[in-house]
């Protein structure tokens, strides 16, 4: 994929704030969609389907809660606050294991793995009918690319800061 020129001008210009602004209006509407749709479906909201799937993608169905603040992007403190609540719920369980002092691991329960399954059906056919079916075979590729190109510039960014 041919890179874009990089441009001396500090602001996007008109075509390129559009492009920016399409991105960000679309990416907004598709995760309000979604939230709206997994919370009336489920009863769960996008941040407990951030926990519980990296719950049940983790070896035994447990992280340290920092691994996990890290996995699902979030500030340690919001993480536990959430957590608070989703242990209210039964959805996970927080212990300290042992006399390791790096922090507290967070478990799935089985209520919690039972709550991830039932709302992953929901959740993906919304995937399915909101994203994948409005874009061809050739858009989702380049969709890919893109998404990496973004991601590939997130990360060389934030090692040369």
């Amino acid at each position: 994929m041919n890179q874009p020129a990089k441009s001396a001008r500090q602001s996007p210009d008109r075509n390129e704030l559009a492009v920016w602004r399409e991105y960000v209006e679309t990416a907004e509407a598709i995760r309000q969609a979604l939230a709206s749709e997994l919370q009336s479906s489920s009863g769960v909201s996008p941040g407990d389907y951030a926990v519980l799937l990296a719950l049940s993608e983790a070896d035994g169905r447990r992280l340290r809660s920092s691994i996990l603040a890290e996995a699902i992007g979030w500030e340690r403190s919001r993480l536990s606050h959430h957590l608070g609540r989703m242990e209210t719920r039964g959805l996970i369980r927080r212990h300290r294991p042992g006399s390791d002092s790096r922090g507290a691991e967070v478990e799935l329960t089985d209520d919690g793995a039972r709550t991830f399954r039932s709302s992953s059906a929901s959740h993906l056919r919304l995937v399915r009918r909101l994203f994948i079916d409005a874009l061809t075979a050739e858009e989702l590729d380049a969709t890919r690319e893109v998404a990496s190109s973004l991601r590939r510039h997130l990360k060389e960014i934030s090692t040369t800061n």
